[in-house]
């Protein structure tokens, strides 16, 4: 159980990194990090350090596109953490 506790927590602590380096690159108007690489972290386990990375920073939380995504991926994750629930 704690190295899945420190699994998701170097995760989200990853991510939320990423995406603070990505709004900071989006000022400089220089090479980004693509969304469906802050999307791949989100899925395996980044989900709240996305989160909180997009409200710290304000980033990506105008881009309706990114919101659909985001949401869809919390909405499986939610999905399969119920099925998974319910299957035990």
């Amino acid at each position: 159980m704690k190295v899945l506790l420190l699994y998701f927590l170097f995760v989200n602590i990853f991510v939320f990194i990423l995406a603070g380096y990505d709004k900071n690159q989006a000022r400089k108007n220089k090479r980004r990090i693509p969304e469906n690489t802050l999307f791949l972290f989100e899925a395996i386990g980044g989900t709240i350090g996305l989160l909180t990375a997009m409200l710290f920073f304000r980033h990506k939380t105008s881009k309706s596109s990114f919101i659909i995504k985001f949401s869809a991926i919390v909405f499986i994750q939610i999905l399969i953490a119920v099925l998974l629930f319910i299957n035990t």
